[in-house]
């Protein structure tokens, strides 16, 4: 079964964070962190929201839904973003041996990459 207080105190802990500075940054007390990591109580679905922001994983890994991390996306331009999902969906869909060659979808990908995250 999926501990949300043990989730929370993880994620707390990996960021390097004490409950004290935790709380300021969600406008909570340290003993209301407590009671969220020893699960005595629940955070409502705004600081879950703003939890989630904080330790870059979505709604559903912070509550046990799942378990992948995830990637902010949080100022990036909608092309950075598509160029961002082209990227993921090609290592997910391609074959990948080391010391294999690029495609050339690969090529276009990379280089439009490369000039969307450094224009001038």
């Amino acid at each position: 079964m999926f501990d949300f207080g043990e989730n929370l105190r993880h994620l707390r802990e990996k960021y390097h964070m004490s409950q004290e500075v935790l709380g300021r940054r969600i406008n909570r007390s340290k003993s209301v962190i407590s009671s969220y990591e020893n699960n005595l109580k629940i955070p409502p679905l705004e600081i879950l929201i703003t939890l989630s922001a904080i330790f870059h994983v979505s709604l559903d890994s912070l509550v046990g839904i799942e378990k992948k991390p995830s990637i902010s996306t949080q100022g990036l331009s909608e092309s950075q973003i598509d160029l961002l999902e082209r990227i993921a969906q090609e290592f997910r869909n391609g074959p990948h041996r080391r010391g294999a060659k690029l495609s050339p979808e690969q090529k276009d990908i990379l280089a439009a990459f490369i000039e969307e995250f450094y224009k001038e």
